[in-house]
């Protein structure tokens, strides 16, 4: 993995997108030698920026009368150019759409492409209530880019069907738009008590995957839980087509 451009994109909030940032920036890391560069334009919940080990640089798109500033996105992109290495960029649910216009009206996809970088949106599908919203969510992002898209299925609100029992992953809805993934991940519904209680108290610490397993703060079953957890979703990862 060399030169490589991920943006986390999906307008709902709450959906788990630091969450994705942190998972793909922790296995990115170890695929090149070069630094990866980590970037959060998330304006209300800063969270990614707060990972102290992954040293994210947090891209201030707001105004003082707190309008969003497109021109403020050009410094992020004159980073992404400017420097070789990959590179993760988290997005808050309100920065989502001035994100989103900026890189289309500008062509940003095509200019990264142009300078050498392979560029892949991931986006999050949730189950449960969240379903619906995600799905279409995942349907225009599709729809409006030509980029190749990583699915992310988020079954913590709930198994990935619709009342009727369908299945996203098996809905003309997600076939109509398969041919632009490249690859899934699914954050798999764990038990709450043991593998959800551990993984909400790593984050809460805002603590790397390597962090947890030097720390004292862990017992040695919270740390076999939690390596569980990241051997699937790396696995999983590197099974993506990139």
């Amino acid at each position: 993995m060399h030169n490589t451009v991920h943006f986390i994109l999906q307008g709902k909030g709450g959906i788990g997108k630091t969450l994705v940032s942190t998972i793909l920036a922790q296995w990115l890391a170890g695929k090149d030698e070069r630094p990866l560069r980590c970037y959060d334009t998330d304006q209300e919940n800063a969270t990614f920026s707060r990972y102290k080990a992954m040293d994210v640089k947090h891209v201030p798109v707001m105004t003082d009368a707190r309008n969003i500033d497109p021109k403020r996105f050009d410094a992020l992109m004159i980073d992404l150019l400017e420097e070789e290495g990959n590179c993760v960029i988290d997005n808050g649910a309100n920065t989502f759409s001035p994100l989103m216009g900026y890189l289309l009206e500008n062509d940003c996809f095509d200019l990264l492409k142009e300078s050498g970088r392979k560029v892949y949106i991931h986006t999050i599908v949730g189950g449960g209530d969240t379903l619906h919203d995600t799905a279409m969510g995942f349907v225009s992002t599709a729809k409006s880019t030509s980029v190749p898209l990583v699915l992310w299925e988020n079954e913590h609100f709930g198994p990935l069907q619709s009342a009727t029992g369908k299945v996203f992953t098996e809905s003309q809805t997600y076939a109509d738009n398969a041919g632009r993934v490249c690859g899934r991940v699914v954050l798999s519904q764990r038990n709450a008590d043991t593998f959800g209680a551990d993984i909400k108290k790593m984050n809460i610490a805002r603590l790397t995957a390597n962090e947890v397993r030097e720390s004292d703060k862990f017992n040695v079953m919270e740390k076999q839980r939690i390596k569980v957890v990241f051997r699937d979703l790396f696995e999983q990862l590197d099974k993506v087509q990139w």
